[in-house]
């Protein structure tokens, strides 16, 4: 017989091996990209290796995440209960060395092998010895585990057939267990993205960060807290700009429809025929304009929240229908003989006195009864002026970040300026101000001559009247020694040095505009 002859008969005698090799490999990738659980899917592989390739009690272990323990995964022919305790340290046995080095072990006879510590204590149940194989399962140059089986033993060393194929094994995990990793970490940034989200869609409107601490915003919060849990309506009342459209926010997110949609209809800002297609929707040709039918706010409301701002505006025709859903939850569309049932929740604000509209017959009776089950009264800015200067420090910080600017405080006139003014706008007032000072400010400091004139004409606010250019002048001057004398406790040579000026000069100014330094010293001492 030929060499050629020979060669052929051994290659088509290796044919059916390989063939098997390639179907077990087949097979593996199949499981891996069948999603799984991994546990189980590397069960399966293992059992794969066994009954096709004759690889026997497969192991594959993985690095735990502190990184000082290896422990077991997945095991042929062994429960869960049992292979959980048993673990390696890094560099302790076989599968110890191979997670350290990085470098796949070929055991020919585990009888002879110190490194080989036995702890599945299984292997003696063969009444053989056996061959063993570990190879590391590395993602890029991070070596997170290893795949390991035996055999019986055999005076020629296992193959490499039998050793590459287990290096495909291994290489085919890693790369399910990189692809299951990135989805898991993927997974959880969406989570902790999503939670984040909220948590910051919650703090701006929770009652808890609304701001003020005073004891009539104290009250609030607690009827916030007292009926957000529940679908009653709540009407919140309350001069324009002191914030109701923010506690009808903070009810709804601290209900249990959080995660529906919060509406708004300003009602002042419709006509009555605008406002009723606005709530309820209109079919298509239900009047002039009306091209195509659209839903209501009702209905977009629907598992949510419908917030009406400035309820006292509705015509006597529109309170009728809105009477109607919050009796019977049920309304129709402008042009429609259907009836659309809803379960919205509807919260109502107002700045009107609604008694004196009911007794002028201008808003009805039965609608004022069924609106008021549960009033929030929202005190004006000019009886909580403990909280003035905690929202100017707020929007100071918000217009700051807004116009990239680095305001660092306000001055003591001007804290005592709108501390003394009467805040007819309110909340929304004072925003107004301290937008505009943020806007003016040069050097980093909100002083009182930034705010409007109507602030400047306090006789409490240690400024005077801002009119002519000498009147502009002095004010200017006072802000800058009184801002000075703070914080140099009253010193007035530590005002001069702090000015770059003379003390003689400071002391004619202080004398000049009226300026009681010793206050400042008192305060501080």
């Amino acid at each position: 017989m030929t060499k050629k002859e020979t060669s052929w008969q051994t290659r088509a005698a290796s044919a059916p091996h390989d063939l098997k090799q390639l179907e077990a490999l087949y097979k593996v990738s199949q499981i891996l990209a069948g999603g799984t659980r991994q546990k189980s899917a590397l069960v399966e592989v293992l059992n794969i290796l066994d009954e096709e390739l004759n690889l026997n009690r497969g192991t594959i272990t993985l690095l735990a995440p502190s990184g000082d323990e290896i422990r077991i995964e997945a095991v042929h022919n062994l429960s869960q209960e049992q292979s959980s305790k048993i673990t390696y340290r890094i560099g302790e046995g076989v599968t110890g060395k191979v997670m350290q080095t990085g470098k796949a072990m070929i055991i020919p006879r585990v009888s002879q092998e110190p490194l080989f510590l036995n702890r599945f204590e299984r292997w003696n149940v063969t009444k053989q010895d056996l061959s063993f194989i570990c190879v590391p399962i590395t993602i890029g140059n991070e070596v997170i585990g290893t795949i390991s089986v035996d055999k019986p033993f055999e005076e020629t060393a296992p193959s490499s057939d039998e050793i590459r194929i287990l290096s495909i094994v291994a290489s085919m995990i890693a790369n399910d267990l990189r692809t299951r990793r990135e989805a898991t970490i993927e997974r959880q940034q969406l989570e902790d993205e999503n939670l984040r989200l909220r948590h910051e869609l919650e703090d701006r409107f929770r009652p808890e960060n609304i701001i003020g601490n005073s004891s009539t915003m104290r009250d609030v919060y607690h009827q916030i807290h007292q009926v957000a849990g529940s679908d009653t309506t709540v009407l919140i009342r309350g001069e324009s700009g002191t914030g109701k459209e923010l506690v009808a926010h903070a009810i709804h997110f601290s209900s249990p429809r959080a995660n529906g949609p919060f509406i708004k209809v300003n009602c002042a800002a419709l006509n009555e025929n605008l406002l009723e297609s606005e709530l309820f929707g209109h079919e298509k040709g239900a009047f002039t304009g009306a091209i195509q039918g659209r839903k209501g706010r009702l209905e977009e409301a629907n598992n949510g929240t419908l917030f009406l701002d400035e309820i006292g505006d509705f015509s006597s025709a529109t309170q009728v229908r809105l009477l109607r859903v919050l009796q019977e939850r049920e309304f129709e569309r402008v042009g429609s003989n259907q009836t659309i049932k809803t379960n919205a929740r509807i919260l109502v604000a107002t700045n009107r006195d609604l008694e004196k509209c009911v007794d002028k017959g201008i808003f009805r009776q039965d609608l004022y009864y069924r609106i008021n089950v549960f009033p929030i009264f929202l005190p004006p800015l000019r009886r909580r002026k403990d909280d003035i200067l905690l929202l100017a420090d707020f929007f100071a910080e918000r217009y700051s970040r807004k116009m990239n600017k680095d305001i660092r405080r306000i001055s003591t006139p001007a804290i005592n300026m709108m501390v003394s003014y009467h805040w007819p706008g309110n909340v929304r007032e004072l925003e107004n101000c301290i937008e505009r000072a943020v806007l003016l400010s040069s050097d980093g400091v909100i002083h009182g001559h930034h705010l409007p004139p109507t602030l400047q004409l306090s006789d409490t606010s240690d400024t005077i009247g801002a009119g002519s250019l000498t009147e502009r002048i002095n004010l200017f001057e006072r802000d800058q020694i009184v801002d000075a004398l703070k914080r140099c406790d009253g010193n007035l040579a530590a005002t001069a040095r702090d000015l770059k000026t003379t003390a003689r000069i400071v002391r004619y100014k202080v004398k000049e505009l009226g300026i009681d330094y010793k206050r400042y010293r008192e305060k501080k001492g």
